[in-house]
């Protein structure tokens, strides 16, 4: 009988991202709920010692596959990998975070194993032996509830939308060789990003802008976003509009963010937009609208010019900076 909670731990250059935490917290959280372990999957090369830290997460037992084969994520190699763990585990429930590695490969094997999947859930939660998970459907305008059904269940969250909690302990860690034959792919070349730019979702800072910046000048928000350390996103529309690529997109059909301080400029606040930056500690709404719906939400507004406002923001956090 299937028993207990399984989640795929992503690795990227031997560490692991805040959405990957809230997953195995996410995990935790559903198997003290059903009374049962909490195990975890990590893959790559060199991660031994990396895939023990998860037991500060409360995670019981790691499954450590350690080869130079998997230092960079190839599906085939991954799927076998991780679908052989399961068969031998049981889990009942089996999780990832909804990162792009994460979606793929859970949607190979959701098809492997011929079960039920639910993809970027916003909540989860046991309602007797099935997992009920909340989606976001139709461009952020419906939320569903949706049962997930099968053996396991898979489901895939989305980040930010859950805390990352310490529950130390400590895991069991055993090695696992990696299922690697077969494989139809292979990685030829990677093209890495340079310039040291913050990703989006992991920003303590985030600086945002929306139609009301009149255009696809957005250098004084990333002017802000560097002298803060932050990143810069946009609204739907700004990206729509061609303003900024779909990878800046900040929102419920964009990314959801949980930075430190958030702010939106010229952002009108449509309820899609909110929900991406609800769970920010602060939000920072600048709008020459006074009836913007944004200040509704934000912690502080400044009516005005966001030309004017921006810039005296950035002289400040200089002062501050010395």
């Amino acid at each position: 009988m299937a028993s207990g909670v399984f989640v795929f731990a992503e690795q990227v250059d031997n560490g692991f991202k805040k959405s990957t935490l809230e997953a195995v917290s996410e995990g935790r959280r559903l198997a003290d709920a059903l009374g049962e372990p909490l195990c975890a999957m990590v893959m790559g090369g060199g991660i031994a010692e990396l895939a023990g830290g998860l037991g500060t997460y409360g995670v019981d037992k790691v499954l450590a596959s350690d080869d130079t084969a998997l230092i960079d994520f190839a599906a085939d190699a991954y799927t076998q990998t991780l679908h052989q763990a399961i068969q031998e585990m049981g889990p009942r429930v089996v999780l990832a975070a909804a990162t792009v590695t994460g979606k793929e490969l859970f949607a190979r094997l959701a098809a492997k194993l011929d079960t039920g999947l639910a993809m970027e859930c916003s909540d989860l939660a046991m309602d007797g032996d099935a997992l009920s998970a909340k989606r976001s459907l139709y461009g952020g305008k419906v939320i569903a509830t949706v049962t997930v059904q099968g053996s396991p269940m898979l489901a895939t969250l989305r980040p930010n939308v859950s805390d990352v909690v310490e529950a130390p302990k400590t895991a069991e860690v055993v090695s696992m060789a990696p299922v690697t034959s077969g494989g139809r792919t292979q990685v030829v070349d990677k093209q890495l990003e340079s310039g040291g730019k913050v990703e989006l979702t992991e920003a303590n800072f985030v600086v945002s802008g929306g139609r009301g910046m009149g255009g696809p000048d957005y250098s004084l928000l990333e002017e802000l976003a560097k002298s803060l350390g932050g990143a810069v996103g946009a609204s739907r529309n700004a990206v729509d509009e061609g303003w900024r690529p779909v990878s800046d997109q900040v929102g419920q059909t964009g990314k959801v963010v949980s930075p430190k301080v958030y702010f939106a400029c010229g952002i009108s606040g449509a309820i899609q937009h909110v929900a991406g930056i609800r769970t920010s500690d602060v939000i920072v709404a600048i709008n020459k609208d006074d009836d913007a719906p944004i200040f509704r939400i934000a912690d502080y507004g400044v009516k005005g010019d966001l030309n004017e406002v921006v810039p005296a923001i950035i002289a400040e956090v200089k002062k501050l900076k010395g």
